[in-house]
């Protein structure tokens, strides 16, 4: 993935999540990567390399969803200018616990060299609050 824009990276990393390609998608991040998770919640703090925000973040993501549902991942659009990318994508599914789980999320990615270097991530934690972490 070396020199490629940001958007291309952004986009590519997106798709792969909505696609369940978990290698695609720990293709696009430096061994450095942090990825800043906003709120109050067990999830909430900067996930610091790559395989922390994989592994340990993205992983401990799926458990809140039922098993053997599907997470849907749309990726509503790309801005980017020059290192810095803004998604937009939108995350539905149902939670562990039953509840129906929609939410519109943003992020603002970093791109050095190809590859994503930092995120920080927006989206509605009160929802996060009360869908994922309910009880």
């Amino acid at each position: 993935m070396n020199q490629l824009d940001a958007r291309t990276v952004v986009t590519d990393y997106v798709t792969a999540i909505a696609d369940g390609d978990l290698d695609t998608a720990i293709a696009c991040f430096a061994d450095d990567a942090t990825w800043e998770y906003p709120g109050n919640l067990p999830l909430s703090r900067v996930w610091r390399g790559k395989d922390a925000i994989l592994t340990d973040f993205l992983g401990s993501v799926r458990t809140l969803f039922a098993p053997d549902t599907a997470l849907e991942v749309t990726l509503t659009q790309v801005l980017a200018d020059g290192p810095q990318a803004v998604a937009e994508w939108t995350a539905k599914g149902t939670a562990a616990n039953g509840a129906a789980y929609e939410n519109h999320c943003a992020a603002v990615f970093t791109v050095e060299n190809g590859l994503i270097t930092a995120v920080r991530e927006y989206l509605d934690t009160q929802h996060v609050a009360q869908t994922l972490f309910a009880g």
